[in-house]
């Protein structure tokens, strides 16, 4: 039985990698700051604390594993990564979460960990037309990411790299493209656009608006969690290191995309769009490089995924309303 660690498992893409590590057959032991707001932790051990501190990092990475995942990073939606306010901690904390995991696989002779690297790393500069972006993985630098988010996914993508060149880790990195899905944040400011759109339109009664940030003409592609989960794998299990795209190729403005969910709601429900953070104007993921060496790419429609998401978005609605009556 293989033994895997996977840091971040109290999160949305963490806890839904744990459980398809358990169907492979791994022992898995997660870690995170709190356990998973949904309850969707399935690890065999689990334990709370904080990867910042090198006492919590010693204690859970042991030499008994065979792959660590390290999805953990201080993160939030573009109104928390956009803003500027949480540049500093952002910056600080995700980037000490990885020097501490890092160094600690390296003293306990671990031979193979996963990075979850970001599409915000690519530059500002190829993403300024929202009809054609560029993210081809060699379009990486000249570096100019749009956030301080971008730069530390950046940075710490250089820090795996050389720890895999220097030491012998089999280090593999997949740059993420907007990661949608149930059992994920869907209130409180951190969650990101699908779900935050997701949860506008299920709150919102027939006949009202709903405010969407910026002109709406920025363009994104989004991909189910499933399917993020199964590249992860197919990387892991293959001889390619990456940097390499895990999104979806089916490009939609945000406008497009909220009438979408409005369409599969069953509501009439106007957009009224608002000034307010946006990211860069057109993000897309290309995925030449992921059929060539996984020989696979994300296939599931965008329509399919969205489905699955708001109706579990819906439901939570339903439930925090009837609570609060």
């Amino acid at each position: 039985m293989k033994k895997a660690l996977v840091c971040g498992a109290g999160g949305f893409i963490g806890g839904h990698l744990v459980n398809r590590l358990k169907k492979e057959g791994y022992w898995v032991r997660g870690v995170d700051l709190k356990d998973n707001e949904y309850g969707n932790n399935n690890a065999d051990e689990f334990i709370i604390g904080d990867l910042r501190d090198v006492k919590i990092v010693s204690e859970v990475v042991t030499q008994d594993l065979d792959e660590v995942y390290q999805l953990a990073a201080d993160m939030g939606g573009a109104g928390f990564v956009f803003t500027g306010d949480n540049d500093s901690d952002i910056m600080h904390n995700s980037a000490l979460c990885n020097l501490n995991v890092l160094e600690e696989v390296r003293i306990k002779g671990i031979k193979k960990i996963f990075y979850s690297s970001s599409a915000c790393m690519y530059p500002e500069y190829n993403q300024m037309d929202p009809d054609n972006p560029k993210c081809s993985e060699d379009s990486a630098y000249p570096a100019a990411p749009d956030s301080e988010y971008g730069w530390e996914k950046l940075f710490s993508e250089r820090l795996y790299l050389t720890y895999g060149r220097n030491h012998g880790i089999d280090v593999k990195i997949a740059r993420f493209h907007n990661i949608f899905g149930p059992l994920g944040t869907w209130d409180g400011g951190r969650e990101k656009a699908p779900a935050a759109l997701c949860r506008k339109v299920a709150e919102t009664p027939e006949g009202g608006i709903i405010e969407v940030w910026g002109d709406g003409k920025q363009t994104r592609s989004f991909l189910l969690v499933d399917e993020c989960v199964e590249g992860i794998r197919r990387l892991m299990e293959s001889d390619f290191h990456g940097p390499v795209n895990i999104g979806s190729e089916e490009m939609i403005s945000i406008n497009d995309f909220a009438k979408m969910i409005i369409d599969i709601s069953g509501k009439e429900i106007t957009i009224r769009n608002i000034k307010g953070p946006t990211g860069v104007a057109g993000r897309n993921s290309d995925n030449k490089l992921i059929r060539e060496k996984l020989e696979w790419a994300p296939s599931m429609s965008l329509r399919e995924g969205t489905e699955i998401t708001y109706k579990w978005i819906s439901e939570q609605v339903r439930e925090k309303q009837a609570a609060n009556v």
